[in-house]
C-alpha cells in the first residue's frame, strides 16, 4: 500500500543539517545533512513507525490534507 505524508524540514543552525518532523505521525522524527538525505531517512522512519503500529494492532494515521506553510510579517 502506498501512503503519502508531508515531512517538515527545520534547519539546525547550530549543528547543521535538518530535523525532519512527520506531523501526522506523532513522535516520528529523524534528521539528515541534506534535503535528499532527509527524504530518504523520513521514508525509513515512516516505514518503521507504520510497521510498529501494525505489529501492535494499532491504527495507522492517514494525512487528511497536506500541511500548509504561510509566512507572515509582524511589526514588533
Amino acid at each position: 500500500m502506498l501512503r503519502r505524508y508531508t515531512i517538515i524540514l527545520e534547519a539546525d543552525a547550530e549543528e547543521g543539517g535538518y530535523t525532519v518532523i512527520i506531523h501526522a505521525l506523532p513522535g516520528c522524527v529523524t534528521q539528515g545533512e541534506t534535503v535528499d538525505d532527509c527524504i530518504e531517512r523520513a521514508k525509513e522512519a515512516i516505514a518503521g513507525y507504520i510497521e510498529s503500529l501494525e505489529a501492535h494492532g494499532e491504527p495507522v494515521p492517514e494525512e487528511k490534507e497536506p500541511l500548509r506553510a504561510i509566512v507572515v510579517d509582524v511589526a514588533a
